[in-house]
């Protein structure tokens, strides 16, 4: 193991670590975004949107991550649309994830007790201050497990976009790996990157499920 090489190329790292987490973190907050609507007009029953929420949720499921950005980045320049890899990645990430995320929170939904929602109604809450002021607060809270799962997993997808040109974490390791040759090197540096990356989210969210659990004892 050369530790020197290491040394002198770790603050490629740190740079391209920089940009993981920025369209990281912009896809994981549209997910769940997207995710909690899907889940909520899930739950409502409306037809058609139910309809249109589930196309998406198999759409978005069924179809690799780098067929998705390959859409985003080389097919939609041919309609006119012409956006940047950041833009591309972010929303590649956030319609892949959106998916995922809506069936975690359908899930925290299921386990949210009928009584609950009845018992809103009785006191004379609407559907909406019903959805929003009891079912959803309990609703994550159960979700809490599956939604740190899918971020994790989201991060982990993000690797995928130096497909189109992003200088990401894994963009630079292979670029190291074809100028300098040294592999194991770059690749004990993608490791230890997305570590620092992931293990924060892995304890946050063990704290956060902790600290739920709790809540509703």
């Amino acid at each position: 193991m050369d530790w020197s090489f290491i040394a002198g190329n770790a603050h490629y790292f740190v740079n391209a670590a920089y940009m993981t987490v920025f369209i990281s973190f912009f896809g994981v907050v549209l997910a769940v975004a997207v995710g909690l609507v899907c889940a909520a007009v899930d739950i409502s029953r409306l037809p058609v949107l139910r309809q249109l929420a589930r196309v998406y949720v198999e759409l978005s499921r069924n179809t690799p991550l780098l067929v998705q950005l390959y859409f985003l980045y080389f097919g939609l320049p041919k309609l006119g649309l012409r956006w940047s890899p950041e833009a591309c990645a972010i929303i590649g990430l956030a319609f892949l994830g959106g998916s995922y995320m809506a069936e975690a929170m359908r899930g925290g939904f299921d386990a949210v007790p009928r009584l609950q929602t009845e018992s809103a109604r009785m006191l004379g809450l609407s559907r909406g201050q019903t959805l929003t002021h009891v079912i959803i607060p309990q609703a994550l809270g159960s979700a809490i497990p599956g939604l740190v799962a899918n971020v994790i997993f989201l991060v982990k997808e993000s690797s995928v976009v130096s497909a189109i040109a992003l200088a990401d974490v894994m963009y630079v390791t292979k670029d190291l790996m074809g100028y300098t040759y040294d592999t194991y090197e770059s690749l004990t540096l993608l490791i230890v990157t997305y570590l620092v990356i992931l293990l924060p989210i892995s304890v946050l969210g063990t704290l956060l499920e902790r600290r739920f659990d709790y809540a509703r004892r």
